[in-house]
């Protein structure tokens, strides 16, 4: 992932880059436009002196072409020609190119035509001025842009440093704060005061957000523990006294009946609290302690406990295990163990053996059944897939629960009649 500050630099780079490249075409045709009209500035010039000075020589015709003769020897760069009456030159200024014999390269030239008179005689006069001189400054110019490229993209880079070290070191220190802050421990967060108004802003909505949240939680917290107890003591009592209507000698059958129904479904209702309860805080991570556990141990502990559970319903539980170590809460694994067992022995067969093993980092409860359970309604809440009244709707959602927070996999499928649920650690 990039960071904030190395978004708008890269993007800041390219732009330069870009700007930087069009700019070459643009210095080079600048440059090349003065550079001629400097040069068209100068043939004129020297036109101009020609003119001047051929009207101060006073010399015979004969003696005057000798001397043409000799000046366009001695100087390439502008020629006489003589002219009939009627070949009258207009002015023209171009570009051209020809073969520099001297530099053994074809060069650019700025030539000026015209036609001077000289002893009232029409001659052809061109001046022609090398300008190969203008390709070389656009090397130049695309070298010192290149250059400077470089010292702006590394200005670039020790800004962006400097600023992400100085202007966003509270942001930093916030995050770092926030990353350390734990709900359950009732913490008070503490942010550092920053002269930037956006960070300043970010901090007070921070501190307030964090305050109702505690504020909240603690609420949630109290009101979940206390109407959980609240519940318990009319639950309880509810039972018992259907447990000695039960005793009635003078009971009949129907009304004995009703009674067992009612006893029932109080049971239900006391587990369903119970494991709201577990279920509020395991989410609320309130089983923050941690210690390293053997899973293997863990496991016999809970067959050892659901044993007689196994044998009233004649199923027998084998184990194929080995030691595997753990770092977690032994509370809710022994939890999460429980209720794995326990289904496995509720929806297994009759008279069908429960298997438990282990493969690799996988442990694997499999049990005998007539059709798949629907593996979207399995870590639902309340999709209860037992008519056993007793069933809470809640345990493979406990399950499930306690697998994300220690970020476990849990998985179901149906293979050749076997239910199998598997945790993969």
């Amino acid at each position: 992932m990039n960071r904030l500050l190395d978004k708008p630099f890269q993007s800041f780079s390219i732009y330069a880059l870009i700007i930087l490249v069009c700019s070459i075409p643009v210095y080079y045709f600048v440059v090349d436009t003065i550079w001629l009209d400097e040069l068209d500035e100068h043939n004129t010039i020297i036109r101009q002196q020609i003119e001047q000075n051929i009207r101060k020589i006073d010399t015979q015709e004969s003696d005057l072409d000798k001397t043409l003769n000799i000046w366009n020897s001695l100087q390439p760069g502008i020629a006489f020609t003589p002219l009939q009456t009627s070949e009258i030159y207009k002015d023209s200024i171009y570009t051209a190119t020809s073969y520099n014999k001297f530099a053994k390269e074809t060069d650019r030239f700025r030539v000026l035509s015209t036609t001077i008179f000289i002893q009232k005689k029409p001659y052809h006069l061109v001046i022609s001025t090398n300008v190969e001189e203008t390709d070389e400054t656009l090397l130049v110019v695309a070298i010192i842009t290149a250059f400077f490229f470089l010292v702006l993209v590394l200005g670039f880079v020790f800004l962006n440093k400097r600023i992400a070290r100085n202007s966003w070191k509270p942001f930093y220190r916030t995050l770092e704060q926030l990353k350390r802050f734990d709900l359950n421990k009732d913490q008070h967060i503490e942010l550092e005061e920053s002269d930037i108004l956006e960070f300043e802003e970010l901090n007070t909505a921070l501190t307030t957000l964090i305050e109702k949240n505690t504020l909240a939680f603690n609420q949630q917290k109290r009101f979940i523990e206390n109407a959980s107890h609240e519940l318990q003591t009319p639950l309880a009592i509810l039972k018992t006294k259907a447990d000695v209507l039960l005793q009635n000698e003078h009971l009949n059958e129907k009304l004995s009946a009703i009674i067992a129904a009612i006893n029932s479904n109080l049971a239900r209702i006391s587990r369903i609290n119970k494991n709201m309860l577990l279920l509020a805080k395991i989410e609320n991570n309130q089983f923050p302690e941690k210690a390293n556990t053997n899973l293997k141990e863990a496991v016999e502990e809970t067959v050892d406990s659901l044993t007689d559970y196994g044998l009233n319903k004649g199923m027998d539980i084998r184990m194929d295990l080995q030691s595997y170590p753990l770092y977690c809460n032994s509370t809710l694994l022994e939890v999460l163990l429980n209720n794995l067992l326990t289904n496995a022995i509720r929806h297994g067969e009759v008279n069908q053996p429960v298997l438990i093993s282990m493969k690799d980092n996988k442990l694997i409860f499999s049990n005998r059944g007539k059709q798949a359970l629907k593996p979207e309604q399995l870590f639902v809440r309340f999709a209860i897939s037992s008519s056993e009244t007793t069933n809470s709707g809640l345990g493979l959602s406990i399950s499930k629960e306690i697998c994300d927070q220690n970020r476990w996999k849990i998985s179901y499928t149906f293979i050749d009649h076997f239910h199998v649920f598997s945790i993969e650690f």
